[in-house]
């Protein structure tokens, strides 16, 4: 378990070190201890979202944990019918996004911000205790996060891909 506490110090994702070997249980694979770490708030940028939270509720934290740019997000209307559609204002840019879950609104923001890169990247880490567990981490440490065996989002492909056009 050293090795995962190690690697998450090294990337400035850890709160306290002593707090989360209390938490970890050295038998589990490493990403369900990341997952675990996340949903007792012991990850720098970590986020747990209930499941019965909508994607125009998150984007206040969101995009506060996020930082940089995106904390001048601003979400001028909200329409419900057929899907739930936001009017987004991100400083001159002005977009209309259908965001049918959360998944959608992280990948949506991920792309907005894409270039910015004073703008955290969204990772959706999996589920853990019935919610969403999401961490948003400097970009500059994506790529070597992406390589460590403990560390499996659902959104790799998508990070990958970000990590690509940049």
């Amino acid at each position: 378990m050293a090795s995962l506490l190690d690697s998450l110090e090294r990337s400035r994702l850890l709160k306290d070190r002593d707090a989360a070997r209390e938490v970890l249980n050295p038998a589990e694979p490493p990403h369900v201890s990341l997952l675990r770490l996340c949903d007792v708030g012991l990850l720098e940028g970590g986020l747990t979202v209930s499941f019965g939270v909508r994607p125009d509720e998150l984007v206040g934290p969101l995009t506060l944990a996020m930082g940089g740019a995106a904390r001048r997000f601003k979400v001028v209307d909200v329409r419900e019918r057929p899907v739930l559609e936001l009017h987004v204002l991100a400083g001159e840019t002005s977009e209309r996004w259908e965001v049918e879950d959360l998944a959608a609104l992280v990948h949506n923001l991920n792309d907005l911000y894409l270039e910015a890169p004073d703008v955290r990247a969204v990772t959706v880490l999996g589920e853990w205790n019935d919610a969403l567990q999401l961490l948003c981490v400097e970009k500059r440490a994506l790529p070597r996060l992406l390589r460590e065996r403990f560390f499996q989002p659902y959104n790799r492909d998508a990070l990958e891909r970000m990590m690509e056009k940049r």
